[in-house]
């Protein structure tokens, strides 16, 4: 099997509640995914997905991705998809960095290995623990009242774990997190994601403040040093995020206790063949992921839960499922949330067949 042309769209994909706020005044309200499709010698297609949360989120944005899809692409023309390894090896003798392009190219890669197998991505990771798993419901950043209003409404659907974006004006952050926890029950998980968005004297304050609070911690600076004073102050379980970017910087956090458990986010560290080196790495040292995205929609969401089902359940503090925060679908049999719970798709490889006719042309024809 060979790679004969890859071809790219972007997607634009509209909030359900109309804008996503979290830290330091950032906001989107429309998402611009971008979308891929790797061709081969012998008929078959595969489908990979990268969406950043803006430009002002991480080092990633959406034309860059396509630019730099556009700069790797050639280099991929002719090599065997299933051969992964020397896939990723090829792209970043081509392009040095920008993880996030190389994702859904990698993405692509494992869907064709998958149907070229006959088998479901989930089963090329390790195989499935459990019938489905749990997702949490992230909950933008409004007043605090409004805020506990929504975990309550998402709670009745199913969802027993939410992640509050915090990282605002202290002592409203500080109402947000007290304000959440009288609309749960016991066994229900709170998370405050601060995003980056507190100083050092912000983090110390909100944490000194919720201390008796059942909630955990994530990412409460911009820098990971500044994370690890602010863990060695708080008796709250801590999670990184953004700082956990590369298998080196899980290794650096474990050696130094810097947290309890990671976001393991498939393009933030460059797709799934290095998503499950970091996800095994952790499952070794018994360390907790929740595994997601950046964001996006039916592809990312199909990889999500083929990389979280096949990761035990004691190691997979949460999931989630973008395609459910989204107005517009591109692919029917892309997986859907029940209750609060999602499962991978049985089908060959990630299972979800994009219909070509609502992505319209593409942007990029490789």
């Amino acid at each position: 099997m060979r790679i004969t042309s890859i071809r790219a769209w972007g997607v634009e994909l509209p909030l359900r509640e109309g804008r996503y706020s979290w830290s330091n005044d950032n906001f989107v309200d429309l998402f611009d995914s971008t979308v891929v499709a790797v061709d081969t010698d012998v008929g078959l297609t595969g489908w990979g997905e990268v969406c950043p949360l803006g430009p002002a989120y991480l080092p990633a944005y959406a034309n860059g991705a396509r630019a730099g899809i556009r700069e790797i692409g050639p280099a991929l023309i002719g090599l065997d998809p299933r051969e992964l390894g020397r896939l990723n090896a090829v792209m970043d003798q081509t392009l040095k960095g920008h993880p996030y392009v190389k994702s859904p190219l990698d993405m692509a890669c494992w869907d064709l290995l998958g149907k070229s197998a006959g088998l479901p991505v989930a089963t090329l990771l390790g195989g499935r623990h459990g019938e489905d798993f749990a997702l949490y419901r992230a909950i933008s950043q409004e007043a605090p009242e409004a805020m506990a209003a929504r975990v309550g409404a998402y709670r009745a659907e199913g969802y027993r774990k939410f992640q509050l974006k915090v990282g605002g004006e202290v002592e409203a952050d500080i109402a947000r997190i007290k304000a959440c926890p009288k609309v749960l029950e016991p066994g229900d998980i709170l998370v405050a994601d601060a995003n980056t968005g507190w100083t050092m004297h912000e983090a110390a304050r909100v944490c000194d403040a919720v201390r008796e609070v059942d909630v955990y911690i994530e990412q409460p600076c911009a820098s990971y040093d500044a994370c690890l004073t602010i863990r060695r102050r708080t008796p709250r379980p801590f999670v990184l995020d953004e700082v956990m970017d590369s298998l080196d910087m899980v290794v650096r956090g474990l050696a130094d206790g810097a947290m309890d458990a990671i976001n393991l986010k498939i393009g933030k560290v460059g797709g799934l063949t290095r998503a499950r080196q970091i996800r095994d790495f952790c499952v070794s040292t018994g360390l907790a992921m929740t595994i997601e995205d950046s964001w996006g929609g039916d592809i990312v969401t199909a990889a999500i839960a083929h990389l979280a089902h096949s990761t035990p359940e004691e190691f997979r503090l949460s999931a989630t499922d973008f395609n459910s925060y989204v107005t517009r679908s591109i692919a029917p049999d892309a997986p859907r949330r029940i209750a609060g719970r999602l499962a991978a798709g049985s089908a060959p490889g990630l299972g979800v067949s994009p219909d070509v006719d609502l992505l319209g042309e593409p942007v990029i024809r490789l």
